[in-house]
């Protein structure tokens, strides 16, 4: 029996070493790249980038605010805390116990003390490393931290594995900002992102978006005496203006069909700007057919993102993007973080996903749809200036890069599905 059994024991151990190496290889190589980068980059400071200032357009029964620059978007967002009278609704990704974390927190700290009702909703997993003592907030301050395992004994849910990556800050329901900026000094003054402050009928979609969050996910939070976030229903409807919810505690995820009908119906040009570009093939086959009927297709992406194994991994597709003429920019000597896109002059969108599979598919997040040739105009504008200050990458270069390049491409590939 031994004898027999033998040749197959020996097969098993190979397919076992073979699987082992196909799955653990990508990952030590991506740990390994990791903490190398991270070695690399200690010290250094990002340089200068050009902006633009806050740029308004009326849009819908109320005003749209575009934001480039971080330190322009805290001074509106804490001038609006600052004047609240009814209730205050953040929700964030990243929320660093910095000079900036703690002056929003102190600004929320004293909206409740003065009696305004103050919501708070932060990722536990993204500020591992902020320290216990600034997450500590007074008992006038309802913040629900969404945990690290949120899975419980269902294990298998996938539903229940999502992040929490929205920014939201929605303010007497009358203003409501939204976009790619977290909280923190870094991202004040070093990080080129895209936010967008609103008003009129489009805020109450935000407030919802958060109360649907909250209550969803309160009762394993709060005692069960804690009444849900109630809201009275929208009484205006407006078509311009749509803020797309991804939901995967009940699998809804609709930012990716927003973005694959809007890209399937261009006719002229297509602009997008992402921090982490890893898209599915049928997103890429999307942009492809996009190029081939001729239309400018334009991918702006960082130079050097802050996740080095991100950035090898996008560059997966870029055969396929250059070869139908997509034009792919990147961006210099300082991370652009923005989710933003912009197609024919009339349709854009600015929110917190990003084109890869934990955006599109797997985490919470919000992103405003809109239909107006202004505000169209102020995002190209925008895109125009990024483009300025980035460098073009053509087929020519690309097909150059040395051997060892082109290996750890093809090594990293197996990652593409978890990113």
């Amino acid at each position: 029996m031994r004898l027999r059994g033998a040749p197959t024991d020996r097969l098993l151990r190979a397919l076992r070493r073979t699987l082992l190496a196909l799955v653990g290889v990508p990952f030590a190589l991506a740990i390994g790249m990791t903490l190398v980068d991270s070695y690399r980059r200690r010290g250094k400071k990002p340089r200068p980038f050009p902006t633009t200032p806050p740029s308004s357009n009326e849009v819908g029964g109320g005003e749209m605010t575009v934001y480039t620059y971080g330190q322009d978007l805290y001074d509106d967002m804490l001038a609006a805390i600052a004047g609240a009278r009814k209730r205050i609704l953040l929700e964030t990704y990243i929320w660093k116990g910095d000079e900036v974390g703690e002056r929003f927190k102190a600004a929320l700290v004293d909206a409740a003390r003065r009696g305004v009702e103050v919501y708070c909703i932060y990722d536990a997993f993204a500020n591992l490393v902020v320290s216990p003592r600034f997450k500590r907030f007074p008992p006038e301050i309802k913040v629900l931290r969404y945990p690290v395992y949120s899975a419980g004994l269902r294990f298998w849910d996938l539903r229940r594995y999502g992040r929490d990556h929205r920014k939201i800050l929605v303010v007497d329901d009358e203003v409501a900002f939204v976009g790619g900026y977290n909280i923190g000094s870094a991202y004040a003054t070093e990080w080129r992102d895209t936010h967008v402050r609103l008003t009129g009928p489009s805020v109450w979609d935000l407030t919802r978006t958060f109360a649907d969050f909250w209550n969803l996910n309160r009762r394993k939070r709060f005692r069960s005496s804690e009444r849900p976030l109630l809201l009275e229903a929208a009484s205006v409807w407006e078509p311009r203006i749509r803020i797309h919810r991804n939901i995967p505690r009940l699998w809804m995820f609709p930012i990716r069909s927003m973005y694959l009908e809007a890209i399937d119906r261009a006719t002229d040009h297509i602009w997008m700007t992402h921090a982490y570009f890893i898209p599915d093939q049928d997103f890429v086959d999307s942009l492809v057919r996009a190029a081939n009927r001729g239309v400018d297709v334009r991918v702006l992406l960082p130079h050097k993102s802050n996740h080095v194994v991100a950035d090898w991994i996008s560059r997966g597709y870029y055969s396929q993007l250059l070869d139908a003429g997509v034009r792919i920019l990147r961006f210099r000597e300082a991370m652009v973080h923005a989710k933003t896109s912009t197609i024919d002059g009339s349709w854009s969108t600015v929110g917190t996903a990003n084109v890869d599979r934990l955006s599109l598919q797997g985490n919470y997040e919000v992103n405003v749809e809109v239909i107006d040739e202004q505000f169209a105009a102020t995002m190209e504008a925008i895109f125009l200036t990024d483009q300025g200050h980035s460098l073009e990458l053509h087929s020519a270069e690309w097909e150059a890069r040395s051997a060892h390049r082109k290996f750890t491409e093809f090594v990293l590939a197996p990652l593409r599905p978890l990113l």
